[in-house]
């Protein structure tokens, strides 16, 4: 269990970091906790779809597959190297970004997302989920080392669950500040939303270059290379 969380842990981080989820959380709040809830809600039933679906063609292909004890393990090993070049291609192509598009201000979208229903803003966080290609890999990779790890049906489901929540804490971090404290919340959640704006590029660059290397040995070792 402690080396599959390993490799869930960068994931959980890379995904819950990016400031796109937490800062509309923050924006919504404002609005509405209703509506808050429903775009965390909609991001995560997209993993847990995901979950479901690949969570049963992994297994199928794990029970079907008959490596000597020790030998490579080449889905996970595959799916090791597409995260590990991923990471890398994020990192350089944040690293060599112009500075004046990286600080360029929120796209308009973001202005009207205070106004949106309940029903739209579960659609959208579903949608986000759905259409970013570095999120599908960060989910795929924890599902096939989570089926990898043959931990048993309900050990796996309570794993992936663990894994999708924490891949949500800051948005549901937001979502409980602002429920404890409404009044001083507005505030703080700005400040923080504006803190990890002005840093992204820096979190991006600096946890693509590590978690590269992390994930590109671990998949070297997945496939006996190593």
């Amino acid at each position: 269990m402690a080396e599959l969380w390993t490799t869930l842990l960068p994931l959980v981080i890379a995904s819950a970091v990016g400031p796109a989820p937490t800062v509309v959380t923050g924006v919504l709040v404002r609005s509405s906790l209703g509506k808050a809830g429903a775009w965390v809600g909609g991001m995560a039933a997209v993993r847990v779809l995901q979950g479901l679906l690949f969570g049963v063609v992994f297994s199928e292909a794990r029970s079907h597959a008959t490596p000597a004890s020790g030998g490579p393990r080449i889905v996970t090993g595959g799916l090791l190297l597409a995260l590990a070049a991923l990471f890398y291609a994020t990192a350089l192509r944040r690293a060599i970004a112009d500075e004046d598009a990286a600080a360029a201000p929120a796209p308009r979208w973001l202005a009207r997302v205070e106004t949106m229903p309940g029903l739209a803003a579960f659609g959208a966080g579903a949608g986000l989920v759905a259409v970013s290609p570095e999120l599908w890999i960060f989910t795929l990779g924890a599902i096939g080392a989570i089926a990898d790890a043959e931990l048993g049906r309900w050990v796996s489901i309570l794993t992936f669950g663990a894994f999708v929540g924490l891949t949500l804490s800051g948005s549901l971090a937001v979502l409980g500040f602002a429920a404890a404290a409404p009044e001083r919340s507005a505030t703080v959640l700005s400040r923080a939303g504006g803190w990890l704006e002005r840093r992204s590029r820096t979190l991006a660059v600096v946890l693509g270059a590590v978690f590269g290397t992390w994930f590109l040995l671990k998949a070297l070792s997945a496939l006996g290379l190593v």
